[in-house]
């Protein structure tokens, strides 16, 4: 698994939080999500603490930087956009209530519509790939294709073509 897409998995961590407890701060809500990251990352490496131990935390590697530089703004800007991405979905989700959708492929479809709208250097067919194999991952045997469907959708109305980085 590549850089991105554990960026990926983690903006939609991050966003799965976000739709189930809102914070006042998103910026301190995003710095406690990845303080958490990093000891839980350090945790499995190092296992666990001992009674009564203050475990100091190092700080974070080159690559979990490289996770959050990416991630980052992809969160910020589904956060900043979300109205405009929960009607997109309204929109094509056909007999679905938002509410009624899996919080998991609902947090899945914000951030790649938020990159096929607003991220001209990620290529809309990137977007739907990443997006349907991170839902396969982490929901339910159907949102692939439940996933994949509105997406395809989305791109349809796009003014760019789907395979090329726009420069």
């Amino acid at each position: 698994m590549g850089m991105r897409r554990d960026a990926r998995e983690r903006a939609v961590q991050f966003l799965f939080q976000y739709d189930l407890n809102r914070p006042e701060k998103v910026d301190e809500a995003l710095d406690q999500f990845w303080a958490s990251q990093h000891a839980a990352a350090l945790k499995a490496d190092k296992g666990k603490a001992r009674w009564g131990e203050t475990v100091e935390l190092p700080p974070p590697t080159t690559e979990e930087a490289a996770i959050r530089s990416f991630a980052d703004p992809l969160i910020r800007g589904t956060v900043e956009h979300l109205a405009e991405i929960d009607a997109r979905i309204v929109q094509h989700a056909k007999n679905w209530d938002l509410g009624r959708m899996a919080v998991v492929d609902r947090n899945v479809l914000r951030l790649a519509i938020y990159e096929m709208l607003y991220r001209d250097d990620i290529p809309p067919v990137v977007s739907i790939n990443e997006a349907v194999d991170i839902a396969k991952r982490f929901s339910t045997d159907e949102s692939g294709r439940f996933v994949n469907g509105i997406l395809d959708k989305v791109k349809g109305e796009l003014m760019r073509p789907g395979r090329i980085v726009k420069t």
